[in-house]
Formats: structure tokens, C-alpha cells, sequence
């Protein structure tokens, strides 16, 4: 029989289209590519004459179906799903009864602007509570610090304060505090369980928490213990006003915390890093945005010790910035060039930090030091004016070893004499040099000179900056005290999401009588307000199942979303997920995210994508934007309601007698009768017990409603009587549709609906056993899918391409189709309840075969003679030809394949890639590609395999010869060197994937990359070839087997479904070797930063900026010692303070001097 010549690209008659060529035709694209055509493509009408004389392959009586055959098939397909769902779907049915019990509810209408208005006021009064309580705190706070006399000769015993590590610490033999006998000034305390909390509390009492690293017997803490004890009263004062508040705090600028109410501190597993300045809340209400560069001199003198000192250092340094912040880092020798991609100063989320410290491990020291370089290359970022950045403070830091050079010249071309720019240096290591150009520098350009002479001066002295940058802010006076908002981010204490109301406190004192007032900040003062506190003033259910409240700040990041669900959180990061990531991002949601930013008011309706819950699928849909900013905050509320949810129903059920009457049908006693009834987890009444466990939750229920009524005080009246009436609507439904039919004439397992008022009821009672939806509509798939889409969903099982197959035994295995009832009233048009029956997959898969057959009658397939020429079909010819059921999602859903059966709802490129390819070439289906930034991945197995010894410095023969070399920093670093490895084996190893004291088992934030297909442009019938090329497929041919043949295939959307009807020849051996499309979530790094740094996303920085004060005395700069070391003198320093600690780092004092008020 004669083939017709390959084809590429061939496409169905009618408009112009772009032609894919397919598989097979010149090189392999990889997966999922689409290729340009070459050439014109061939017209599909010059083909279809042929089609049927295209035999297929072993059975030379039959011929590939004509299209109107296969057209024929697809309305019998169409026509028995309509009538099933006619017949036990009962939508018509459902409608009347709704009609025919309009007395018993009303229709109201949601106002976007009026509620949108009321939900951005309730919550500017929630914040506005607790605006003034910090304001109370911080008044309070500056009026005690500045009463308070100094007390030098302090002593611990002087002072009794909860101590909120006392009780890990006396449980923790090793504990320095145990060893040295210092519990006498910690009071015990009894704690109570608040829900509120989350968590143990005492309200009579303020806990303190203190930095490992700082000791607590110094004379710095112990005053500061002293006077902010008076602030117990004033947290106690402000919860007595303010019930609802949660946790008061205050951060103190020398680490001491002190937090009310009083409760245990949370101690990790390992080493407590907790220090309240390096908290998000803290950073952001201590100074005002900040524009830095970073430069680290990689000159060959930074010797290795030195080198990590600096790579550790510039890491905590990043983690002192927040999103308001922008940043970029460069090394320097003799030329300066930065250690990333990021060519200019780009904003310090999480994710451009992560590059900064990845790149920063990379620095390799060489050549010779060149500051000149290095300041330009800074000077010249912080100039760049083309660019998005914070415009407030600007800042340079520079870590080095030490050098002679000081720059003047540079600083006169660029800084002075107005000095806008802040210079900090840091000088790292132990090291001979002089230190007096480096603290020159400092002092000459209103910065601080600060020394890391080892690894346990970093962090106290990354975070000292912070000191400097507040003048500005404590010499303003009341202009500076201004509440700002944080980010959302995970409270330390357990609390979950939170945001925080910030307020900086200064030091009000004066060193003496018309002397200049004191220019430091005293800390910060904050007050949290949980996440969940603000969810409980937006409208719950009145919205229904797709509509939804969200709220974003300045950055664009979200406060409230129902996407906002970290999987994991890291308690030192703020949670910073974009509302152009919360949903699928376009140009209608770029504008809106715009204006509100800018805080303006706003309406738009659009046609935008959502990803369905189970994130299996992509619904094109209407949505109608409202938004309003919330006054006296940085934030902007949104509402987004689907045209369908304008109005809902609200029940009225005043008859008591009818309340009980449907209330019976929630009994387990009437489930063998009236089908079994889940209902929504909601919170129906304050004292309802809440449960996962439905029949245990459905029980507590029916005990509360025993002993109060739906119209209690202390119940939800419109959640309770919309359960009731659904009841009964539902219990009506059973009676005049589900109870007289007999679902097994037509292969049913279930007949289910589903309502906004929380009820789903699954007929008959057995099927229950196997439900495996969500209880509560509005978190169910096939609840909100059902909305969105007109017509019959059809929702196969879900199944993941690595977990074993389905097993298909005693008929469990179903395949749900759901519809929207969809309730006219008047002009008033709502959708409140889902109705639908569940397939018996194996039955199904038989009648699908049947129906997509030649048959004229039931029970006689068609036969073929010998001599007479026949069309294939999906019955007798299943070996021959592929039919297959595809939803809109790609899984497959029937197939006339018995062994495909196991593998329904599976994505259908696992079951037949070369066919879903075709599909996707030729725009049946579209991908869509979004990434999950709040996944959690299992952390990697610690291991050294492949990683590279830490930088170690390894001299020449001729150094050992050189007596000036044995008095150099190389020496000394060398030397030092030696004695960690000796006491520390593991500072010579690989470093550690995480710093201690990071719980090293727990899941970890990571990107997921997800993947969704979902139906192109194609909605009529489709005919074309699928060219295998040269692929090394086998054949049966006229009793010869070939390499390299077309395959024909038809594909045809089925009308009112979300279903795609393919038929296809099938090969008789191994398939084409074809490129697999994913759909798989898989791990990722993200989009590449690099790229998305050159179009950064719009946002606006905090409205007021503190970077500069005429009266600001810059001349505490730093100290630093300029005399050469004596030999002896180090080398028993060295070995005092190296072999004399135990294996475990030990508290410093490491309170900066300033700090004696």
C-alpha cells in the first residue's frame, strides 16, 4: 500500500496557523522544545484524501477511521456523560429545590469597595492599638534610662530578673553560668498555657534573654538590667488596656532583651545564636535604609586564617540588611572587580544574599594591596544614579589586613567635603601592622575603625555599624520617632507569622550641663501582632471558595494571601514571597501591584491564570481587583472575587422546628438512608474541639449543638444555619434523585454534592469509606475547579510517576465529574453548590471502548471479512489503535489499553511521550512555568567527598630562613593556624554546609520548580501526523518489519467537558525514542539572579530617611594599637588563649565601650 511522503508540520484546513514539525524531523530538540518550521507547511486537506488508505500496520483489512467517523464517536462520548449527569447529577433538580425553599434564605450582595474599605480600616484599628502601646513603652523606656544613675561597682547578686535561659542552662551541665555558681539573681517561675501564645507564659513577670557571646556579669549588662526592669510595669499596664496584645519587647543596643510576658527561651539543639540586633524587626526600626559596598582585599598578605576570618565576616555583615537595604560586593588587589554577576548595588533579599555568600567563598588572595582601587570601584557603585536603590544612608565597608596607604586623594575627588558617604574599616586577623591609616580613614569620613582579631569578634562587630547609623535618627528628635511595620517573618518564640510595629528609643542623657546630648540609640521597641489576628477581620466565607483577601508592602511582598504557606522557616529571615509569586505573574497584575505599592485606590476586573489547589492545573479565569491602602501603615489591602461570587446566600432559618428537623440529618443514624455527611472543619462556635479526624470532629459538633442552639451568642449564626440548611437542601437532593436510582446500571460508585455552606454529602453510605476529598469545599480541587469551568470536570485519582500504580480491586477505583449548580434569582446570578457522581474506572474504561466502536448494536461488535475493507475502531482493533481520554491538565483519564488502566491519572507523558509531544507541538496543550519559593527540601547528608581543606597558608623555605618573616602577620597566622587544628580537627576539614547551632535534621527552605499544562487555542477537531523518522521502532508491514513511518492520529476536544478525545496508531513494539515533557515539580535555584537584577521589580522604600544631622559629633571613630608586638608576649597569649579553652566556644565581654551610659 502506498505511504504518503513524510511530513513535518502538517495542520488541519482553515486560518492560517504556525506548523510544528514533529518528532523525527532533523536533530531532536530535547524535551518539550518547540521548533521552528522549515519551509512552508503542507495543508492538511492534500492528506486527508489518503487517510483512509493508510493501513495499519498488521491488519491489512482495516483502514485508520475517517475524521467524521472519529467526530462521531466523540458526541457519543459527549452524550453519555451529559445524560448520566442529567440523570444522577441532579443540577436541574437542585436548582428547584433552592427555588422551593426561597423562604428560608436571603441573597446578599458583597460590595468589593465597601468591604474592601471596612477590612483596611478594622485592621489600621488593630495596628493602631498597638501604635500607641509601643509609643507608651518607648516613652517610658528613654524617661527610666535617663533617670537611672550608673553604677560601677554593680554586682550580679545586685540584680534578680528572670533569666529565660536559666532553666536550659541548669539543665546543661557544661554551662558556663552552672560552673560558675551565678543562678543566685534568676527568680523561678510557674507558667500557665495561653493558646494565644502558643506557648507557657507568666504575666507577672518581663523575661530576659542574653546573648551567648555577651557575658552577663559585666558592668554594661548589669546596669542595663537595672534600669529596664522598670518596664515590667509598663508591659503589665499596656496588656491591662489592651488584652488582645501579644508579645512587648524591648531590644536593647547592647543585646540584652527583655520581653513580657515571661516564658521560657527556646534553646536549639546546639549553640543559641539569638541576638535581638540581628533580628528583621530590629535592623529595620534601628536606622533608616542603607545603600553599601562592600570591599575585601584578596592581596597576598591575607594569608589563610585571615582570608576566612574576612569570607565569615562579610557574611555576617550581609545578614545586618534588610530589604529596605541595597548592597554589592567587591575584592580588591591591585584592581577591584566584584565577586558576583551583580555589577551595580542590588537589593539585599534572601535570595541576593545567598549569591553574595556563595561567591564570597570563592575569593582567592593574590597580588598586592591596592585601597585606591578598591574605594574607587565603591565610590563609583554608590554614584550610579540609573539604578533602583534604598537613597538614604550610603556606606562603604572595607575589610583588610592592614596597609600604610591612606587614600586621601580619593576621598577628596569623591566625598569630601560634605563626607555623604560613610567609610567603616575593618581590620582582620592578628597582625603587626598599623593599624592608624585604617582608623584614619574611618575617622575622616564619619565611619568606625573596628578590629576582628578572631572568629569569635565577628559578629559583635559586623553589627556595631548600626550605633553610628542611628545618630542621625536619635539627634532628630520626635521626627525620628516614627512606627514602621516590618515584613512578615517567624517569631522566635514560637507565636508562627508575624509582623512587628518597630519604634527606636534614645538616650536622652547629657554628659553635662549644656554639653551635647547623647547621641545613641538605646535600642528598639517593638510589639508583634500575629498574622492569624488579622486573618480573623477579613471575611471568611461570604467570598466563597475563589475569592480571597491579600495584603502587600512597599517591597510587594505579601502580609496576607492564601498562598502564603511556608513550608519552612528560618527565624533569622524575614518570609518575603512577592504577590507576583503568590499568583501567576502578568502584565493586569504588574499595574496592580503597582498602585498599590503607591498606595493608591483601584478597581480592575481581568482575565488572568490561577493554579489549581492540588497544583495539578491551570484555569484560565475573571477576576475583579479591589484595593485601598490601609492609612497610617506601609501596607495595601486587596479583594479578588470571580464575577459568580458577587452574591451569596445567607440563611434564615427562624423556625426552630425545622432547625431540629434538618439538623437530624447530620445524625450517623440517617447516613444508611440519606447518604454520609461530611462537614467543614469550620470554626462553628467557641467551644467546638477541633479534629482531622471528621467523624470525631462531626461528633463534637452534634455534642456542642446539644447543649446550645445555632442562634447561641457564643456560635457563628451564619456559619451554623448555612450548615443546617444545606443539610436539609442536600437530604432533598437524596430524596427525589439519588434514593430510587440504581447507580450500578450505569457503573456509578458515588453521587456526591458539595455547598458553601460546609456540607458535602457522598450517596449511598458505603461510598464514604473510599472519599478521599477535603471535607471542607472550599480547600477541595474539584469544589473550586468546578466553579471556575463551565461544564462536566472530570478529576482522574491522583497519582505521582514514583509511587507503584493504581490496584484495581473490588471496584474502589473511581473517577470523579463534577458541575457547577449555578442559581438564577431575579438579575442575581450565584453558584453555591457543586454536584457530581464518581466513575467506576474499570466499568467505564469497557463502555469507553464501546462507544468509541463501529457497534450498531449493544452486544454485536462489528466484523470484517476477509475480503471487505473496514475501519478501525477502539473496540475490536485495540491492539492497533490507542484511544485515550486526556484532561486539560494532561493525565490521562480512560484509555482502550487494559494495561494503561493502572495508570489513570498519571501525566500523559509517562504513559506515551511521543503522543503527548505531538499533542503539545501542535498547541492542544500550552506549559506554563512557575516556581514555588516556599517549598522545603530534605537537608544534604553531610559529607566531605569532593570538598576542598580550608585555605591554609603555606610558607617557602626561604620564609623559614627569613628572621623579619617570623615577626609578619604570615607567621602569626601560620602559627595560628597550626594551634586551631591541633584543638579544632575539624578547621582543616570542608566547611560545614551550616553554621553551628542551625538544626542540621530539620527540612530547609529551598525552590521548586512546577511545571502545568493546561488547553491551547485548538477547541474543533485536529487530524495529523506523528513523523517517527529514523527512530528505531519496529514494524509489522505486509509481513516485513521497517524502520521510519508516519503515524496518524486524530485529537478532538469533547464539548461541556475539560476532556481531549485521541485516537492514534498505535506501534506494535517499542515506541519512538521522544522527548519526555515534565510535569513533575522538580528542585531548581530559581530564575537566574543575574538576569533578574537587570529588571528589578517595582517597589518604594520607607517614606522617611535619617542619614544626616549638622550636630551629629562623628569623633568617636574607633581606637586602634599602632606599637609592634612583642614575640614573647604573643606566643603566650597564643597559647593561653588557644590551649587554655575547652573545645566549645566561650562567652566574651563584647560590649562595646560606648555603651557605659
Amino acid at each position: 500500500m502506498a505511504v504518503p511522503a513524510r511530513t513535518c508540520g502538517a495542520s488541519r484546513p482553515g486560518p492560517a496557523r504556525t506548523a510544528r514539525p514533529w518528532p523525527g524531523c532533523g536533530p531532536h530538540p530535547g524535551p518539550g522544545t518547540r521548533r521552528p518550521t522549515s519551509g512552508p507547511p503542507r495543508p492538511l486537506w492534500l492528506l486527508l484524501p489518503l487517510l483512509p488508505l493508510l493501513a495499519a500496520p498488521g491488519a491489512s483489512a482495516y483502514s485508520f477511521p475517517q475524521q467524521h467517523t472519529m467526530q462521531h464517536w466523540a458526541r457519543r462520548l459527549e452524550q453519555e456523560v451529559d445524560g448520566v449527569m442529567r440523570i444522577f447529577g441532579g443540577v436541574q433538580q437542585l436548582r428547584e429545590i433552592y427555588k422551593d425553599n426561597r423562604n428560608l434564605f436571603e441573597v446578599q450582595e458583597n460590595e468589593p469597595q465597601k468591604l474592601v474599605e471596612k477590612v483596611a480600616g478594622d485592621i489600621e484599628s488593630l495596628l493602631d492599638r498597638k501604635v500607641q502601646a509601643l509609643k507608651r513603652l518607648a516613652d517610658a523606656a528613654e524617661n527610666f534610662q535617663k533617670a537611672h544613675r550608673w553604677q560601677d561597682n554593680i554586682k550580679e547578686e545586685d540584680i534578680v530578673y528572670y533569666d529565660a535561659k536559666a532553666d536550659a542552662e541548669l539543665d546543661d551541665p557544661e554551662s558556663e553560668d552552672v560552673e560558675r555558681g551565678s543562678k543566685a539573681s534568676t527568680l523561678r517561675l510557674d507558667f500557665i498555657e495561653d493558646p494565644n501564645f502558643k506557648n507557657k507564659v507568666n504575666y507577672s513577670y518581663a523575661a530576659v534573654q542574653i546573648p551567648t557571646d555577651i557575658y552577663k556579669g559585666s558592668t554594661v549588662i548589669l546596669n542595663e538590667l537595672n534600669w529596664t526592669e522598670a518596664l515590667e510595669n509598663v508591659f503589665m499596664e499596656n496588656r491591662r488596656q489592651d488584652p488582645t496584645l501579644l508579645w512587648q519587647v524591648f531590644g536593647s543596643a547592647t543585646g540584652v532583651t527583655r520581653y513580657y510576658p515571661a516564658t521560657p527561651w527556646r534553646a536549639p539543639k546546639k549553640i543559641d545564636l539569638y541576638d535581638v540586633r540581628r533580628r528583621p524587626w530590629y535592623i529595620q526600626g534601628a536606622s533608616s535604609p542603607k545603600d553599601m559596598v562592600i570591599i575585601v582585599d584578596v592581596s597576598g598578605s591575607v594569608s589563610g586564617l585571615t582570608l576566612k576570618l574576612m569570607k565569615t565576616s562579610v557574611c555576617e555583615m550581609l545578614d545586618t540588611l534588610s530589604d529596605d537595604d541595597y548592597v554589592n560586593v567587591a575584592s580588591f588587589n591591585e584592581k577591584a572587580q566584584p565577586v558576583s554577576c551583580f555589577t551595580h548595588l542590588v537589593q539585599a533579599n534572601v535570595r541576593n544574599k545567598k549569591v553574595f555568600k556563595e561567591a564570597v567563598q570563592g575569593m582567592v588572595a593574590k597580588g598586592t594591596t591596592g585601597y585606591k582601587a578598591g574605594f574607587e570601584y565603591a565610590f563609583d557603585q554608590l554614584q550610579n544614579s540609573n539604578i533602583t536603590r534604598a537613597n538614604c544612608n550610603k556606606m562603604i565597608m572595607m575589610f583588610t589586613d592592614g596597609g600604610e596607604d591612606r587614600v586621601q586623594d580619593v576621598f577628596e575627588k569623591y566625598n569630601w567635603p560634605n563626607r555623604t558617604v560613610r567609610v567603616f574599616t575593618f581590620s582582620v586577623g592578628q597582625h603587626n601592622y598599623d593599624v592608624t591609616p585604617l582608623q584614619w580613614m574611618a575617622c575622616a569620613n564619619k565611619g568606625y575603625y573596628f578590629e576582628i582579631p578572631s572568629i569569635g569578634a565577628i559578629r559583635i562587630n559586623t553589627q556595631e555599624y548600626l550605633d553610628v547609623l542611628g545618630r542621625p535618627m536619635v539627634l532628630a528628635g520626635k521626627e525620628a520617632k516614627q512606627v514602621q511595620w516590618t515584613n512578615v517573618y517567624e517569631d522566635a518564640l514560637g507565636l508562627g507569622l508575624v509582623v512587628t510595629g518597630t519604634l527606636p528609643v534614645f538616650n536622652l542623657t547629657q554628659d553635662g550641663p549644656g554639653e551635647k546630648k547623647n547621641q545613641l540609640i538605646l535600642g528598639v521597641m517593638g510589639i508583634d501582632v500575629a498574622l492569624n489576628d488579622i486573618k480573623r477581620l477579613t471575611p471568611n466565607y461570604t467570598l466563597g471558595a475563589n475569592g480571597y483577601v491579600f495584603a502587600i508592602d512597599l517591597n510587594g511582598y505579601v502580609l496576607l494571601h492564601p498562598n502564603l504557606k511556608p513550608q519552612t522557616t528560618n527565624f533569622r529571615e524575614p518570609v518575603t514571597l512577592d504577590f507576583l509569586d503568590a499568583e501567576l505573574e502578568d502584565e493586569n497584575k504588574e499595574e496592580i501591584r503597582r498602585s498599590m505599592i503607591d498606595g493608591n485606590k483601584g478597581h480592575k476586573q481581568i482575565r488572568t491564570l490561577v493554579k489549581s489547589l492540588d497544583e495539578r492545573y491551570i484555569d484560565e479565569v475573571t477576576r475583579n481587583y479591589t484595593w485601598v491602602p490601609i492609612r497610617s501603615t506601609n501596607y495595601s489591602l486587596g479583594l479578588v472575587l470571580p464575577p459568580y461570587s458577587t452574591f451569596y446566600l445567607q440563611a434564615n432559618l427562624s423556625d426552630q422546628i425545622l432547625q431540629v428537623k434538618y439538623f437530624e440529618f447530620l445524625l450517623p443514624s440517617s447516613f444508611e438512608s440519606e447518604g454520609h455527611v461530611f462537614i467543614a472543619p469550620r470554626e462553628y462556635c467557641k467551644d467546638l474541639n477541633a479534629s482531622d479526624n471528621n467523624t470525631e470532629f462531626l461528633k463534637n459538633f452534634i455534642e456542642l449543638m446539644e447543649k446550645v442552639t445555632p442562634d447561641s451568642k457564643q456560635c457563628n449564626n451564619f456559619l451554623l444555619h448555612n450548615l443546617i440548611l444545606d443539610t436539609g437542601i442536600t437530604q432533598q437532593l437524596v430524596e427525589r434523585v439519588w434514593r430510587d436510582q440504581d447507580l450500578n446500571t450505569y457503573s456509578l460508585l458515588a453521587v456526591f454534592a458539595a455547598t458553601d455552606g460546609g456540607i458535602t454529602r457522598v450517596f449511598p453510605n458505603k461510598a464514604a469509606e473510599d472519599w478521599t476529598e477535603n471535607p471542607e469545599p472550599f480547600n477541595a480541587s474539584f469544589y473550586r475547579r468546578s466553579l471556575d469551568n463551565h461544564g462536566y470536570v472530570f478529576k482522574p485519582p491522583h497519582q505521582d510517576a514514583l509511587l507503584r500504580p493504581l490496584e484495581l480491586e473490588n471496584d474502589t477505583v473511581g473517577i470523579l465529574v463534577s458541575t457547577a449548580v449555578e442559581l438564577s434569582l431575579g438579575r442575581r446570578t450565584l453558584r453555591p453548590a457543586v454536584v457530581g457522581v464518581k466513575l467506576d474506572l474499570e466499568a467505564w474504561a469497557e463502555k469507553f471502548k464501546v462507544l468509541a466502536s463501529n457497534r450498531t448494536h449493544q452486544d454485536q461488535p462489528q466484523k470484517c471479512g476477509p475480503n471487505s475493507h473496514c475501519e478501525m475502531d477502539c473496540e475490536v482493533n485495540n491492539e492497533d489503535l490507542l484511544c485515550v481520554l486526556i484532561d486539560d491538565g494532561g493525565f490521562l483519564v480512560l484509555s482502550n489499553q487494559n494495561h494503561q488502566w493502572d495508570q489513570v491519572g498519571r501525566f500523559f507523558s509517562e504513559v506515551d511521550a511521543n503522543l503527548m509531544l505531538a499533542l503539545y507541538n501542535n498547541s492542544f496543550y500550552t506549559r506554563k512555568e512557575s516556581y514555588d519559593y516556599q517549598a522545603a527540601c530534605a537537608p544534604q547528608p553531610p559529607g566531605n567527598l569532593g570538598a576542598a581543606p580550608r585555605g591554609v597558608f603555606v610558607p617557602t623555605v626561604a620564609d623559614f630562613l627569613n628572621l623579619a618573616w617570623w615577626t609578619s602577620a604570615a607567621a602569626w597566622s601560620l602559627f595560628q593556624q597550626l594551634l586551631y587544628g591541633l584543638i579544632y580537627h575539624s578547621w582543616f576539614q570542608a566547611d560545614p554546609a551550616e553554621a553551628e547551632g542551625s538544626p542540621e535534621t530539620r527540612e530547609s527552605s529551598c525552590v521548586m520548580k512546577q511545571t502545568q499544562y493546561y488547553f491551547g487555542s485548538v477547541n474543533a477537531s485536529y487530524n495529523a501526523i506523528i513523523d517517527c523518522g529514523n527512530c528505531s521502532r519496529c514494524w509489522q508491514w505486509g509481513g516485513t518489519r521497517g524502520q521510519g513511518r508516519n503515524l496518524l492520529f486524530h485529537a478532538q476536544r469533547l464539548t461541556n467537558t475539560n476532556l481531549l478525545f485521541v485516537v492514534a496508531e498505535k506501534p506494535l513494539c517499542s515506541q519512538c525514542e521522544a522527548g519526555r515533557l515534565l510535569q513533575k515539580e522538580t528542585h531548581s535555584d530559581g530564575p537566574e539572579q543575574c538576569e533578574l537584577v537587570q529588571r528589578p521589580r517595582y517597589r518604594r522604600g520607607p517614606h522617611i530617611c535619617f542619614d544626616y544631622n549638622a550636630t551629629e559629633d562623628t569623633s568617636d571613630c574607633g581606637r586602634g594599637a599602632s606599637f609592634p608586638p612583642s614575640l614573647g608576649v604573643l606566643v603566650s597569649l597564643q597559647l593561653l588563649l588557644l590551649l587554655g579553652l575547652p573545645p566549645r566556644p566561650q562567652p566574651q565581654v563584647l560590649v562595646h565601650a560606648s555603651r557605659r551610659l
